[in-house]
């Protein structure tokens, strides 16, 4: 069955980043944790409450008012790293569990308990990111392994719990995931004109996909 197993916040610490401080160490919190549209991006941060974003000119705000990583793939890592990965080390608020996250079709919606949320756009890693991880190279293997996790907006707020059923719904014909939107955007350019008609993609990707598509 397809569920959340942990609803994971990250306090502001410090991390050697542009910003000074990261909120990407997530820890599973101990009970519910109230989620709602935090604003755009700039202004608003998580939409999860207590959860903290430094650098919120390019983090945050309603198209990532969440983000979701699958279990599945933190225990793929895992055997690869060879080293335990514990919920939310990805900066993921939601470690799901039987929820295909990297092959959500973007726009498609998830509605758990109360909360409904929509897939966003798949989440490109940053330096903050190589460096919480610590890895070599992280950046690159990461980037070949295409499981991005994905963002997500909240379409009705409430409140998220762990163990809280996902259940998968709406989704577009479009067809376009997480992970093709993710190859598009980083290695394979030639994918672009698959994101052109995605209306559910954030305004900021799609107008950049309109340039990077201008000037091929």
């Amino acid at each position: 069955m397809a569920s959340i197993l942990s609803v994971n916040v990250g306090d502001r610490r410090a991390v050697a980043a542009k910003s000074g401080t990261s909120g990407i160490d997530k820890r599973p919190a101990p009970g519910p944790v109230a989620v709602q549209a935090p604003g755009p991006k700039g202004v608003g941060g998580s939409g999860l409450v207590g959860d903290h974003i430094s650098d919120t000119a390019h983090h945050g705000g309603d198209d990532q008012a969440a983000y979701a990583y699958a279990r599945e793939d933190l225990d793929a890592w895992e055997r690869e790293l060879g080293r335990p990965l514990a919920n939310g080390v990805f900066g993921e608020n939601l470690t799901t569990c039987g929820v295909d996250v990297s092959g959500a079709v973007i726009g498609e919606r998830w509605e758990i308990g109360d909360v409904v949320l929509q897939v966003s756009c798949p989440r490109i890693p940053c330096v903050t990111f190589a460096v919480w991880v610590g890895e070599r190279q992280w950046l690159p293997r990461f980037t070949r392994a295409r499981v991005p996790g994905a963002y997500l907006r909240v379409l009705t707020p409430g409140t998220l719990t762990a163990g809280a059923t996902v259940q998968v719904t709406d989704v577009p014909a479009h067809g376009v995931t997480v992970a093709t939107a993710f190859a598009a955007l980083t290695t394979e350019p030639a994918l672009l004109p698959l994101l052109r008609d995605v209306p559910e993609l954030p305004r900021e990707d799609s107008e950049a996909v309109r340039r990077r598509l201008d000037r091929l």
